[in-house]
């Protein structure tokens, strides 16, 4: 079986159709198609303001989309009848900006959404957010607080915390464009070790060398539309269009 026929028969776990996202006047997404399955990792690249985190972020409704629909799991997000909190708790996602909670250990961080929303008792919270750690290589750090990690250590405890929820489908927005380029590497590796393990995800990147060794497919935009998609061999080796080939040569 190719990969391609592999793909195809493969679940859905989203499927964007027609979405489009303005603010005011601005038409930042128009129309954009895209469907990823499970288990599929999938990178989104393109030059700034071409909309890549605001898809990002109409997938599990951070923004309202203006137009389209969005189905994640079987669920249509852009219906009113649904309850975006039980979706949400199935998408975990990782913002370039950390948003742990300076006041609590590192440790209390990743156990407070399950223990809050009763997915967990205190006690296996805290089993598998040490086990999260472990995962994340900071087990020594559970009793720090974010103030004394670093950048790198900051966004691994975010990568545990959102993976604390358990969820189907993981989101990473410019997950290491805050970070020091050495502390990089640490943070792509949990990545790497995520693809490995299945999961499903979609990552909003600059990180070309990453896009291209560990993702299925590469979905370049530009100006809030798809401009070409394809396999990492495909858009990174032989792009198609000249608006990919004029990115790609400003970047590699």
């Amino acid at each position: 079986m190719t990969e391609n026929t592999a793909t195809q028969t493969r679940t859905p776990a989203i499927e964007v159709v027609g979405l489009r996202k303005s603010f005011g006047s601005n038409e930042v997404l128009k129309g954009i198609d895209l469907v990823v399955t499970e288990g599929e990792v999938v990178s989104v690249i393109g030059p700034s303001g071409s909309g890549k985190s605001t898809i990002l972020r109409c997938l599990n409704r951070l923004e309202e989309p203006s137009g389209g629909t969005v189905v994640v799991s079987g669920i249509e997000l852009t219906s009113t009848k649904t309850d975006i909190n039980v979706v949400r708790q199935n998408i975990g996602m990782v913002f370039q900006h950390f948003n742990l909670f300076p006041n609590m250990t590192v440790l209390e961080n990743i156990m407070l959404a399950p223990v809050d929303l009763g997915k967990k008792s205190k006690a296996d919270a805290r089993v598998d957010a040490l086990a999260l750690l472990d995962r994340v290589g900071l087990t020594e750090k559970a009793d720090a607080r974010p103030a004394s990690l670093s950048g790198g250590q900051k966004q691994r405890v975010a990568i545990a915390r959102a993976l604390a929820m358990e969820p189907k489908i993981m989101l990473f927005d410019e997950a290491t464009s805050a970070l020091d380029p050495e502390m990089v590497g640490e943070v792509l590796q949990v990545i790497r070790d995520l693809a490995a393990s299945g999961m499903t995800m979609v990552l909003v990147t600059h990180e070309m060398g990453f896009a291209r060794e560990v993702c299925d497919r590469v979905v370049f935009m530009a100006e809030g539309v798809v401009v070409e998609e394809g396999t990492p061999e495909q858009v990174f080796g032989d792009p198609q269009q000249a608006r990919t080939q004029e990115f790609l040569s400003k970047v590699l």
